[in-house]
């Protein structure tokens, strides 16, 4: 038996797509793939991890975005939707859009069972193809354990974990200190 031939699509049919389309979508190097719905835990901890970043920066020269905006990592020819995204300055869009940026300093991707292979290995590695990109924290949302990764000057990445909930989340890029207890508030495991 024979497997059905996916169907090859150019970004500007993905991105086409995307703007009529019931729900969100990845797309890489020709395929589409639908994204999987949010727990209550993976939106609650978005909420508190977006929540305490748009706070902390404040009057600041960062925006932060929350699940819809649209990143591209054209090195990589991906269109993808982090959980949360922090741009400093000015955003850096594709050329004749407003909707999908490429210039994040700090991605937080919420772990779900069937991605979180994907978020630590190959988008990770799609990530650090972008000049702008130096911090990346990983949050599981089925126990306290959030893994914090950190461009250094040398272009090294360090990664520290932690897994208590009196921990405090130390970023570098940005001025913020989060205990766990805020990035896991309400979260039920």
């Amino acid at each position: 038996m024979q497997a059905k031939e996916q169907p090859h699509y150019s970004p500007e049919e993905y991105l086409a797509l995307e703007e009529t389309a019931e729900f969100r979508s990845e797309y890489c190097n020709g395929q589409i793939f639908p994204m999987a719905g949010g727990t209550p835990n993976h939106n609650r901890i978005t909420v508190n991890f977006g929540s305490a970043l748009s706070l902390a920066l404040t009057e600041q020269d960062y925006d932060i975005f929350i699940s819809d905006m649209r990143l591209w990592i054209p090195r990589k020819g991906l269109y993808t939707y982090p959980d949360v995204m922090v741009v400093e300055g000015e955003l850096s869009f594709v050329e004749g859009r407003k909707d999908t940026i490429t210039n994040p300093l700090l991605i937080v991707e919420v772990l779900s069972d069937s991605t979180k292979n994907y978020d630590r290995g190959e988008k990770f590695e799609f990530y650090r193809t972008l000049a702008s990109f130096r911090e990346y924290v990983l949050v599981d949302q089925y126990k306290v354990h959030v893994e914090h990764c950190s461009k250094t000057a040398n272009n090294q990445w360090l990664m520290t974990e932690y897994e208590q909930l009196d921990a405090v989340l130390c970023l570098v890029t940005v001025p913020l200190q989060i205990p766990l207890s805020n990035v896991y508030r309400r979260v039920v495991f």
